[in-house]
């Protein structure tokens, strides 16, 4: 009693309610959520809540064929979208670091795709590539490159191509943002050395420029990959999942274990699988952001 009544208590009190409400919003539904996974639980037999079975439905999950498929297409949607928009963000930052009039209304565009939501860029890219009114192939068609529609999100491959054409087209803008702020904070000296020791462009680039990025590179990497491993949105809109489950990410399809089959404590159980997918891009770039900033200071 007396520690409350103390100046020392204060912040404690004055934190009090923030972390009520993170207990109450984040820890209890975490808390809930894990225990279901160990649980047969159904949503329309609520009493299945409290029966525990232990790793059961882990054990069935590794021999399930479906959530092994949306495993993989997951990892590989991933891993081609961050490289893609690394590869086009560096570009755009490049292209803008270079800018030297009117680069505030450059910058301010650039990031336009970013402030939209995803079911809005879901929508846009669903109506673009429509294989019937889309302006995809109304636009083949008026130019005779093609001769009949050519099915979008119908075709397996193609639907997959064009969810991560709309998922680079609304993220590129980030890399693009935290590079530039890395080529800005770049120092000008080794650079103009260079250059007097005869460095061509390339050579610069690759042995300067790409060295001194690559920390910004990994931590655009590190945000980007747990922003793209809650990819739902666009895949709902875009396709749900089809033709046939050949979109299906692994957060789709848990919505549809967990609500449209009620089987709940499986669909947890994927979610903390995910979550190890998560951690493991998290802590790959991590790891190799401290190895960037570990030569950088080693080269200074």
């Amino acid at each position: 009693m007396r520690f409350l009544g103390s100046s020392r208590a204060a912040p404690y009190l004055l934190l009090l309610p923030s972390i009520i409400v993170i207990l109450a919003v984040v820890a209890v539904p975490l808390l809930v959520s894990f225990w279901t996974s160990f649980t047969p639980y159904n949503l329309t037999r609520p009493d299945t809540l409290y029966d525990f079975v232990g790793w059961r439905n882990y054990r069935r999950l590794m021999g399930n064929t479906d959530f092994w498929w949306a495993f993989g297409r997951t990892v590989v949607f991933i891993t081609i979208a961050l490289n893609l928009e690394l590869l086009l963000g560096l570009g755009l930052a490049l292209l803008m670091n270079n800018v030297r009039k009117g680069e505030r209304t450059l910058r301010t565009i650039m990031m336009f795709p970013m402030m939209f939501s995803p079911i809005l860029v879901g929508f846009m890219f669903k109506y673009l590539f429509n294989d019937a009114i889309g302006l995809v192939n109304n636009a083949l068609f008026d130019l005779h490159i093609i001769s009949r529609p050519i099915p979008w999100l119908v075709d397996g491959v193609l639907a997959n191509l064009t969810i991560i054409l709309a998922e680079i087209w609304m993220s590129t803008s980030v890399f693009a943002i935290l590079l530039l702020a890395g080529l800005l904070a770049l120092p000008k000296e080794p650079i103009e050395a260079a250059k007097v020791d005869g460095c061509n462009p390339w050579q610069v680039f690759r042995h300067i420029t790409l060295p001194f990025l690559m920390p910004f590179i990994f931590i655009a990497m590190t945000i980007r990959s747990l922003d793209v491993a809650r990819a739902y949105d666009m895949v709902r809109i875009m396709t749900n999942g089809g033709p046939a489950g050949r979109t299906e990410l692994i957060w789709t399809l848990m919505v549809r274990t967990g609500y449209q089959n009620s089987h709940m404590g499986m669909a947890n159980a994927m979610g903390y699988i995910s979550i190890l997918l998560s951690i493991f891009f998290t802590v790959f770039f991590y790891r190799k952001l401290i190895a960037a900033r570990a030569f950088m200071g080693g080269a200074q």
